[in-house]
Order: C-alpha cells, then sequence, then structure tokens
C-alpha cells in the first residue's frame, strides 16, 4: 500500500496539470482552409491528414514522463532542461510542433489528454499544430517550466 500511494500522487498531479509554475489558457485560431491534394490525387481535409500524422507517430512516440514529473517536482534551476506541458481539451487529436535552436520534435496529443516534452532552457520555441481544423501557433521564450491549455 506504501508504494502505490506515491505513484498515485504523481500520476494526479500530471494528469491534473499541478505544480507548474506558468498557465494559460490560447484560443485556437480558426482558419478555413480548402481541400489539400495529396500524392494519391484524392482530396484530404487537413484534419483527416491531422488524424493519420497523429496515428502514424502514437505509434513510435516515447513519451517523457519521469524527466517531466521530476522538472515539475523538484524544479531544479541547475538543470539545462525545463518542461512544456500541453492540455488539449478539444475533441480532436492533433500533433503539436515543437521547433527552436537545434531543436525539433513532434508530439502526438490525444483529445482531452496531456503532451509534455523536456526542452533545454533560456531558447526560443515556436509551438504549432492543427487542432480541429484550427491552427495553433505561439511563440514563447521558455526559461522554466511552461504549461498552456489549449482548445477549439
Amino acid at each position: 500500500m506504501k508504494k502505490i500511494f506515491p505513484f498515485t500522487v504523481l500520476m494526479t498531479l500530471l494528469l491534473t496539470n499541478c505544480g507548474s509554475n506558468k498557465s494559460t489558457k490560447q484560443p485556437v485560431k480558426k482558419t478555413t482552409t480548402a481541400p489539400v491534394i495529396s500524392n494519391k490525387g484524392t482530396k484530404t481535409s487537413v484534419a483527416a491528414q491531422t488524424e493519420r500524422e497523429y496515428q502514424a507517430l502514437v505509434k513510435t512516440y516515447k513519451p517523457e514522463t519521469t524527466d517531466v514529473l521530476n522538472d515539475l517536482l523538484n524544479g531544479s534551476s541547475q538543470n539545462a532542461k525545463t518542461s512544456i506541458n500541453v492540455e488539449n481539451s478539444s475533441s480532436c487529436n492533433m500533433v503539436l510542433t515543437i521547433s527552436g535552436n537545434n531543436y525539433f520534435k513532434k508530439i502526438p496529443i490525444g483529445a482531452h489528454k496531456i503532451g509534455a516534452v523536456m526542452v533545454p532552457k533560456n531558447q526560443n520555441y515556436n509551438l504549432s499544430g492543427m487542432l480541429c481544423n484550427a491552427l495553433y501557433q505561439k511563440t514563447k521564450f521558455i526559461t522554466s517550466s511552461y504549461s498552456v491549455k489549449i482548445s477549439n
């Protein structure tokens, strides 16, 4: 029983996104896009392309849960990395692209789920992705753990 309690507390903290020192709720910009013509000559929507990319990426993606939890709970200023936590409160899956100086990563975030990643501190990062046919795009200078909640 003593071994299960700490694990339960850590998972609860991760799932409720407690412990991050910054939290914002960002609206997603709605965009109207025409169907895109794929390589096969058939018309597909941006949402369908995003869903295919999400399904392919989720099969190979390795979450950094341990490192993110350690950062959120311990928050060492001496660590060269910090966490970015993104809560997807929409009903659509998304692929979040994080890019910065010598850094690039795509993170699959399911509908009503939280995605997190460790990134080097003190850098500008571009966060972008499609969410239910809407474009999310943000540039942020990351110095400590950063948390954002996005919805459509």
